[in-house]
């Protein structure tokens, strides 16, 4: 059996579906705050606020391995006590998804819980593999009422390019490292293909919605003041910080989902067709 933390997310619920549709068993874990846990063949629910990892502890029961993702980039998570109660369940594998930019912003206050659990994780005694993606092509999903509303996309930064990613790849990713040999001790940087900005992926939408799209950019400040009625401050200026000034790690295309799934990562243009419909008036 597998738990799979963070089970309504976009790349929880796809990696519940990929391991279901694989004959696995799951239990798939929420905090019980947003949309409904999956009901599929061979799916168990449970609730638990990883904050609390006590809350946490009968998911893992009879588990072989576990799927980790804390919201808000791991905040106020007790890893080694996490990884405690994961091995004294008899977990063997745990899999985390990090974030790209524990690695290329070391120090980076937005990002220190989750560099604290990659230490925890990699300080355990089960196999582990940690995944950092970057930027996810989900988060476009903000412009819908925008786009609805307006159709335009108001946004900073409109021509500094990064490679963003499907959750659909880090899902397949996930679902290789949970189930298959050979990635214990890896860390796999998950990116797009090709690094495109703001202003393309709006035109990308464009394209798949068969609407037009007009880009709005917006100043640095009027980002910070929108980002900021959902974000703490201290996430609100990391994200400003990659998405206006990336590094060049940040802005290249990672070679390992191709190097794990045997084919390219996804494009922006996929994911906007798949989600076309959410654009829709």
């Amino acid at each position: 059996m597998i738990v799979i933390t963070g089970a309504t997310g976009n790349v929880g619920q796809p990696l519940v579906e990929l391991l279901t549709e694989a004959g696995r068993t799951v239990t798939a874990v929420s905090r019980g705050t947003s949309a409904p846990l999956p009901t599929r063949p061979g799916v168990t629910t449970a609730v638990a606020d990883l904050t609390d990892v006590a809350t946490l502890a009968p998911a893992l029961a009879g588990a072989e391995a576990l799927f980790l993702l804390v919201s808000g980039a791991g905040a106020h998570v007790d890893g080694p006590a996490l990884m405690k109660h994961a091995e004294a369940a008899g977990v063997r594998r745990v899999v985390l998804q990090s974030s790209q930019a524990v690695g290329t912003r070391p120090g980076a206050a937005s990002h220190a819980p989750l560099v604290e659990l990659e230490e925890a994780v990699r300080g355990s005694g089960m196999e582990w593999t940690i995944l950092r993606p970057g930027g996810f092509a989900s988060n476009a999903l903000a412009w819908v009422p925008m786009i609805k509303e307006m159709g335009a996309v108001h946004a900073p930064f409109g021509d500094v390019a990064l490679p963003v990613v499907d959750p659909l790849d880090i899902a397949e990713v996930a679902a290789a490292a949970l189930t298959e040999d050979g990635h214990a001790g890896r860390t796999y940087e998950i990116t797009g293909p090709v690094a495109t900005t703001p202003r393309e992926r709006v035109a990308e939408i464009a394209a798949a919605t068969g609407r037009a799209v007009e880009f709005v950019e917006q100043t640095p400040d009027e980002a910070r003041q929108q980002m900021s009625a959902f974000m703490p401050p201290v996430v609100v200026e990391g994200t400003l910080a990659i998405l206006g000034q990336p590094t060049a790690d940040e802005q290249a295309v990672s070679p390992h989902v191709e190097e794990i799934l045997g084919r390219p990562a996804r494009g922006f243009g996929e994911w906007a067709r798949r989600f076309a419909a959410a654009y829709e008036v």
